[in-house]
């Protein structure tokens, strides 16, 4: 089976002899730059996830098996790698050994007096001789330098003919050197000094190749006394075809790590395919600039030979994150006494924390451990699988969060495999274990002795290996946290004068800080932000709002910091940092600080601390006004380097901790902005390579919001202090009648968990990690700020230097002492909500007026006063609105006549996603039926649709009015009310498999412009019956949707979504949904790499969803930067043709759509205008269900106030689509595809410029893709090859059509092997399209399956569909189960002793049964973390799960027959779990803040209940498990704890009184089902 399908794949193009590169290559323009200014490869260049796994002997054994089975497995993943757009140039494949000596030494012409050989070193070579020749010569001497020989050269035999044709263009020259050594030279010495020849080799390769502009780039891939890697840009099956060694019987090893990249981008680089040197990474480290810079800070401490400029550097912003690891790993692991286990326990440490597992006395020193090596080593953190070997060690680990997959097995006769998926090595009838690795764990061998440890086994003994916990005691120190003081000591006209010349406006004080003080939550806002950027705006800004966070999409996840706060730690040590290679008490001479947002109390105590004899030095950050008005930004320069200058200074005097404070701020002195003065003293110590020497604190006035926080330590600061903000807290507190202390606690509460949610969007778990990584795109600061203040901080769009931001810091100070004396102004721009006179906004009162009289009467001279005062305020708010339109010459004007008609035009029109729950039914259908009558689309949003809207409206009178939607008016038979977008976001409301058969395109929600990297939340007072039904809930219990981390967590991931939706609606487009962010470019081409058909490209200024200010204001780019970006992007990588590229934010105009066509767009989505349309009047109170036109609202009464009509919407986008056709016909273009990507067409209008815009360079936005790649079109020409005839189901789908048409029942069995993915949906589809919702009879299909499922078993299998499958499955298994039932138990080859411990083992991977709406599931054995999630109606039953089980599950039910993770139900909101837990442990791994535990014997119909299913899963599976405990079962049942939500408990309660109250019958279980 897996043979035919990889069979089928596409044919290698001819091989073409190596182009000459038409640009610079990346690595030579990254090696001529200074360190600081190199681009950060993983962050803006490169992303990857993979397919990875080890095989290993346990015996010792060379075997030519460990080798082959390396080799099939990697094909075996091909489907978790990525190919360029030629279809054969593969990311990356690669294989780590042992060295196969017997064959490198045939034949090799050895030079005797060299020495045994004892090394190898694989190099990929420049391609021409001369410059091969120069590099062998200086590795030569790099070898002899440290006193070993070259034994010889080898050159290694490939075959290039198999290569694609982009991977032949960079392939290198690829030889392997042979080292000798002294015979009495040991191992461990042999080890270091091939290190060191290593490093030195690489920096003098490196020199050669700048010097003497190589044509390749010089790379070691492996160079080692025991291992050797093999690797490169190919697809998997095609590594041993190119590499010739690799098809040799005479290739043997103990061991082998595989790999198979998936690259977000496509250009080719033969050094980022993996493994590396000892590593094998599957995931990105999200904190990598701050690693970088931290390692960087700290090499002058590193007592080993490592700060020699004969060296390459320990880490290089040029390597890619997992080369960066690698070398801090492999840096770590050759230290006396340490190994590869400890050092990978070091940078990627488990969430210790919170775990109380830790606290039992198996853990002993565990936990401190980590707190030792937290005080001098942040995490490398992000989501991360780790294979590892150095040929002494081989394992793998998992990162903290655990969401990439991690299953391994050993067999009775000593091999280890671990791998990505189950099923790709075929040693079924001897496996004795299967199991996974959890968050944080690790297994691994010790290749000399052939033993396993399991992770219980291995962390105690490393941690065994120094007595951690008496050091901390002696020399680690806490600031711990102190009740508030009651009352502010400024006098309110002081505080007055303070916020104002610190830049406070009314809102911020009035709205930002009051709703923290009194809520303890930051402010929520809703309909975007159509304020302009702070680099656009006339207005004064504070630095902080130039800065823009990051987060993570496709590439890596976002975490939830509510539900899994145990994860993460606001924690972070200060003070100067100890040598990291050295294990003593004085690595912890630290103190600890709990959170960021440092108290008054908590900054007096640092100020005051005698810890260890440190001092702290105070240093002024303000200086003379007069000084700043005459020399402006001179003046703030100069003021900024005396900072610094005495920063270093204190630091070179011994004081161990350094305070920046603004204090000394009054009318005659004006502070410099503490980000500024933060970011440059971080900087510059780092350059002094002083930065782990001193401790950073910030005492400020202008810290007040999350933001300014998350910016203070994401640019270095240990912790921060808003002094004015604790005054105005205490003064409005002491006003109100609150205690200050209890508003300011709940203040410094809001800011710390808003702190979690910055960090957690960008998937980031700990504040030391997050310190300093500078997650931030900045938007019009130019090259001197970023510099000096934020090095290495992507600015693309350049912008105000210091003399700017001198002007502004001014505008507020003189605010606050006027000049003439004039009393000092209450600033109050309007930067939230529209004022008259104040700060622009898109939206304004006149423009929606004039917008909805256009769309009542459908004039043209209405629209026209819109359109113009839309321009203006463009021309004020946008990026776009700084472009000229033509006027070029470029093309004649044509006839308008002849210009595509706007019929066609609004096709390509979409509303926007705003779920049934954010909007009222009334607006949802609204926007349907005008959407279809145009030909467009609009979007159900993440809400799900009632399956009464799939089909065509029949029940219309003569009145044009239908029963069935009575305020829809002007209905005829046949319209349809059906959105022709569904959408699937993390939450996975409504999504069966009627919802995706349903559906012209499914729209996977990656990310959305209001709250980038966020989930949500629906009240429960919005969660009306319709809402309950249409997401599958219970009405009046509260919904969450989770962030996108689930089963979109990386791009290999995001493609088996992709799969698994084609396979539910092979008729229907797939796409993808992302918000603009630097790097959008490279994602989107990962995206088209993973085959989406369709890409949404959303602005970060968010449309209708609700959010707090941080993610509204803060998160995201303009729409114009990341839809440039992604179209450039897309047509470099030959990609472009083959999706269809939508832009969507707060378009409003037929400018701002010919604009977006010019940029690269082909369709356009709308959201905030439709509603204004249909009557919004922008009260901004969506998320308060109190919209007073009814749009906005599930309120009954509010509901009867809207008034519009799909004609509305219809009208409106009618006449955008004409002032389309107006400027179409002056560009010169008839067709509309013909203009799109036609960049050349914009250019800047000077006559909009002000005096920040003016400093903007939008180039990098009006770069013409078309001159990146002349042979790639603009738009969407080819359609995507999803390979649908190649999937078992659509093989076996004739074999039961004929029942499923009768209704009648069939039965068939057939093999499956784990490249069969998603295998159900497309007979499940069928179903759906024949039987709608209500599917078959239980049992009508009944599919028996043999062997290894691929991933998504039965993904939105329909009821009526069995699937039965003897053998185990992978991740997804179960998930959007759709009614259908689904039974896994282990394969009887695996033998009696196995079966009966069925329990102990794996069965199904991570995400079982995500979002499963209905149906059974029955696993006869255990499952991995996050079982359940998001179940709302389907009963399962395991023997035992992972982490986070039953999370956020809202309906259905689930029995867990076995342990489970920690974590058990957080935001479980509905259904019940059943746990049995003989041992009493349960209670402790049980997340209790939703749900209540209690004894499933006190209740008989509980008890009864459970024992049916355990009867059924027994009779279904033949559990030994359920069996036993069948037999005890009076004894068992006392040992279940039933899981109950206390939300459901109480709906349950109030509708069986209510029931009661009728006199209705049933329970009121059977009441609330």
């Amino acid at each position: 089976r897996r043979a035919s399908v990889l069979a089928g794949q596409p044919a290698v193009p001819a091989w073409k002899p190596a182009a000459a590169q038409s640009r610079v290559a990346r690595w030579l323009e990254d090696a001529c730059t200074p360190w600081e200014n190199r681009r950060l490869l993983a962050l803006d260049g490169e992303r990857d996830a993979c397919g990875v796994g080890f095989i290993a002997n346990q015996k010792g054994e060379s075997q030519r098996r460990v080798v082959e089975y390396a080799l099939n497995a990697l094909s075996c993943m091909e489907h978790r790698g990525g190919c360029a757009a030629d279809k054969a140039t593969g990311d990356g494949a690669g294989i780590m050994t042992a060295i196969p000596w017997k064959l490198i030494l045939d034949g090799l012409d050895a030079d005797k007096e060299a020495g045994e050989p004892k090394a190898l070193g694989m190099i990929f070579l420049p391609p021409s001789e001369k410059a091969a020749k120069q590099a062998r010569k200086l590795i030569e001497l790099a070898i002899k330098d440290q006193g070993l020989g070259v034994v010889g050269w080898r050159e290694v035999p490939v075959n290039p003919e198999v290569l694609g044709v982009e991977a032949a263009k960079t392939v290198p020259r690829i030889e392997q050197v042979v080292l000798g050594a002294p015979a009495d030279m040991d191992d461990e010495e042999l080890d270091a000094v091939v290190y060191e020849v290593r490093r030195r080799a690489e920096a003098a390769l490196l020199s050669g190749a700048v010097a003497d502009k190589w044509d390749g780039e010089p790379y070691i891939a492996s160079f080692s006394p025991r291992t050797v890697v093999y690797k490169g840009m190919v697809m998997s099956a095609v590594l041993s075809q190119f590499y010739e060694d690799l098809q040799s019987e005479a290739y043997e090893s103990t061991f082998a790590i595989y790999h198979r990249r998936f690259s977000t981008n496509t250009l080719p680089r033969w050094s980022l395919a993996q493994p590396m040197r000892v590593l094998g990474h599957n995931g990105e480290i999200n904190t990598l600039l701050g690693n970088l810079n931290w390692m960087r800070a700290r090499e002058r401490e590193l007592v080993s030979a490592t700060a020699d400029s004969a060296r390459s550097p320990l880490v290089d912003r040029a390597r890619s994150d997992s080369a960066n690891l690698d070398g801090a790993a492999e840096l770590l692991s050759k230290q006396p006494g340490r190994d590869l286990p400890e050092a990978l326990m070091v940078l990627v440490p488990e969430a210790y924390e919170s775990n109380k597992e830790l606290d039992l006395p198996a853990w002993a020193g565990v936990s401190d451990f980590y707190k030792y090596h937290a005080l001098h080593q942040e995490a490398w953190d992000g989501p991360a699988l780790l294979v590892f070997s150095d040929g002494k060690w081989i394992g793998a680990c998992l990162d903290r969060n655990g969401l990439r997959p991690a299953r391994y097995l050993r067999t009775d006769d000593g091999l280890v495999c671990m791998m990505s998926e189950t099923g790709v090595v075929p040693v079924e009838e001897s496996v004795v274990e299967k199991g996974r690795l959890g968050p944080g764990q690790m297994i691994a061998v010790e290749l000399s002795t052939g033993d396993f440890f399991h992770n219980y086994e291995i962390k105690p003994a490393v941690a065994k290996r120094a007595d951690y916990a008496s050091m901390l005691k002696k020399s680690a120190g806490r600031v711990e946290k102190k009740a508030f003081r009651g009352e502010p000591e400024m006098s309110e006209p002081d505080l007055v004068l303070s916020w104002t010349a610190f830049g406070w406006s009314l809102e911020d004080v009035g709205m930002g800080i009051a709703d923290m003080a009194s809520t303890a939550k930051e402010t929520t806002f809703c309909m975007g932000d159509d304020a302009p950027l702070a680099s656009l705006s006339a207005q004064p800004h504070m630095l902080y709002d130039y800065l823009k966070q990051r987060f993570a999409q496709v590439t890596n996840p976002p975490i939830d910091p509510i539900r899994e706060a145990s994860v993460m730690s606001l924690q972070c040590p200060v003070g100067p940092e100890a040598n990291l290679l050295a294990v003593s008490a004085d690595a912890a001479k630290r103190l600890v600080v709990e959170e960021p947002c440092l108290s008054l109390e908590a900054m007096a105590a640092i100020k005051g601390t005698s810890h260890q004899g440190w001092r702290a030095a105070q240093i002024d950050t303000t200086f003379d006004v007069a000084e700043a008005r005459a020399n402006g930004g001179a003046a703030l320069r100069e003021a900024i380097q005396r900072i610094c200058v005495e920063a270093r200074a204190a630091v070179a005097n011994g004081e161990r901790l350094v305070v920046l404070s603004d204090r000394a701020m009054s009318q005659t002195r004006i502070a410099v902005p503490s980000l500024l003065a933060t970011g440059a003293v971080h900087q510059s110590l780092i350059k002094e390579k002083a930065r782990t020497k001193v401790g950073l604190l910030v005492d400020t006035a202008d810290a007040k919001e999350v933001h300014d926080f998350a910016t203070l330590v994401g640019y270095g600061a240990d912790g921060v202090c808003p002094y004015v903000a604790y005054e105005a807290i205490g003064a409005m507190a002491a006003e109100a009648g609150m205690p200050p202390s209890t508003a300011m606690t709940k203040y410094q509460k809001a800011v710390s968990f808003g702190i979690l949610k910055v960090m957690s969007k960008m998937g980031i778990s700990t504040v030391q990690s997050y310190k300093g990584a500078q997650i931030f795109e900045a938007v019009g600061l130019g090259e001197e700020v970023v510099d000096t203040c934020f090095t290495g901080s992507t600015s693309r769009l350049k912008g105000v230097g210091f003399d700017v931001l001198m002007k502004d810091a001014l505008r507020f100070h003189d605010a606050a002492w006027p000049a003439e004396g004039r009393v000092p102004d209450y600033l109050n721009f309007g930067d939230y909500h529209w004022r008259d006179g104040g700060e622009a906004h898109y939206n304004t009162p006149a423009a929606m007026v004039a917008l909805q009289l256009a769309a009542r009467t459908n004039a043209r001279e209405a629209y026209a006063e819109y359109s113009k005062l839309i321009d203006e305020a463009n021309a004020s708010v946008t990026i776009r609105g700084l472009f000229k339109i033509g006027n070029d010459g470029l093309l004649p004007e044509v006839p308008l006549e002849e210009v595509e008609p706007a019929s066609e035009i609004v096709k390509r029109f979409a509303t926007g996603a705003m779920s049934l729950g954010s909007i009222s039914p009334e607006t949802h259908e609204s926007l349907a039926k005008a959407m279809n009558a145009l030909g467009g689309k609009s979007n159900t949003g993440e809400g799900g649709e009632d399956p009464l809207r799939f089909k065509p409206i029949m029940d219309v009178d003569a009145e044009g009015k239908s029963p069935s939607f009575p305020h829809l008016s002007g209905l005829r038979n046949g319209d349809s009310a059906s959105s022709a977008v569904k959408q699937v976001a993390s939450g996975r409301f409504g999504v069966t498999a009627g919802y995706l058969a349903n559906g012209q395109q499914l729209e996977i929600k990656m990310a959305q412009g209001a709250k980038p990297g966020e989930g949500g939340e629906l009240p429960g007072y919005k969660v009306t019956e319709l809402i309950g039904k249409t997401r599958g809930t219970t009405p009046g219990v509260g919904l969450i949707s989770p962030p996108p981390h689930h089963d979109i967590y990386s791009i290999e991931d995001l493609a088996q979504l992709i799969f698994d939706l084609k396979s539910a609606n092979t008729g229907a487009r797939i796409s993808v949904k992302l918000v603009s962010e630097v790097g959008v470019g490279v994602v989107a081409a990962g995206v088209a790499k993973a085959k989406a058909d369709h890409i949404v490209i959303a602005g970060g200024d968010g449309g209708t969803g609700a959010a707090v200010w941080t993610s509204i204001k803060h998160a995201g780019m303009p729409v114009e930067i990341g839809l440039a970006e992604a179209h450039q992007t897309l047509v470099l990588n030959g990609l472009r043709s083959r999706v269809f590229l939508q832009s969507d934010g707060q378009l409003k105009s037929g400018r701002d759509v010919t604009v977006a066509a010019l940029l690269g767009a082909e369709e356009f989505g709308f959201a905030t205008a439709p509603l204004i349309a249909l009557g919004c009047i922008m009260m901004r109170k969506c998320h308060m269900n109190t919209c007073p036109v009814g749009i906005a609202t599930q309120d009954e009464d509010l509901r009867k106030k809207f008034v519009g009509q799909p004609e509305h919407v219809m009208n409106f986008l009618f006449l955008i689509a004409e002032e389309v056709r107006g400027y179409m016909a002056k560009l010169g273009y008839r067709k509309f595809l013909d203009m799109v990507g036609k960049t050349e067409r914009l250019s800047v209008d000077p006559s909009k410029l002000n005096e920040k815009s003016s400093t903007l360079d939008l180039s990098p936005i009006l770069m013409p893709a078309q001159a990146l790649n002349p042979e790639e079109t603009m738009y969407k020409i080819m359609e995507q090859d999803h390979g649908i005839p190649d999937r078992l189901d659509q093989q076996l789908l004739p074999q039961v059509k004929a029942a499923i048409d009768a209704g009648s029942s069939v039965k068939i069995s057939s093999e499956i092997v784990n490249i069969d993915r998603a295998f159900g949906a497309i007979i499940s589809n069928y179903v759906s399209q024949k039987h709608g919702e209500a599917g078959m009879a239980p049992g009508s299909v009944q599919i028996d399956l043999k062997g290894h499922a691929g991933q998504s078993l039965g993904f939105v299998l329909a009821r009526g569909i069995t699937v039965t499958l003897e053998g185990d499955a992978n991740d997804y298994t179960g998930k959007g189960l759709s009614g259908g039932d689904l039974v896994v138990f282990p394969s009887r080859e695996l033998g009696e002793d196995y079966l009966r411990e069925a329990h102990n083992h794996m069965i199904v991977g991570n995400t079982s049964l995500y979002g499963a709406t209905d149906g059974s599931a029955f696993f006869r054995g255990r499952a991995g973390e996050r079982f359940c999630v998001r179940n709302s109606g389907a009963t399962a039953v395991v023997e035992g799960v992972g982490d986070h089980g039953c999370e956020y599950m809202t309906g259905g039910r689930a029995v867990i027959l076995g342990p489970t993770g920690n974590n058990f139900a957080a935001g479980m909101s509905g259904g019940i779990a059943y746990v049995y837990d003989p041992d009493n442990t349960f209670e402790r791994r049980c997340n209790k803040e939703m749900v209540g535990l209690s004894k499933v014997s006190e209740s008989e119909a509980d008890m009864a209940e459970l024992r049916g299913y355990i009867e059924a899963h027994a009779e279904k599976t033949g559990s030994v498990r359920a069996q036993e405990l069948l037999a005890t079962w009076d004894d068992t049942a006392s040992k279940f704890t039933k899981v109950l939500p206390h939300d459901y408990a109480r709906v349950m309660a109030e509708r069986a009184a209510r029931a009661a109250l009728s006199g209705a019958g049933g329970s009121a279980a059977s009441q609330v089902a």
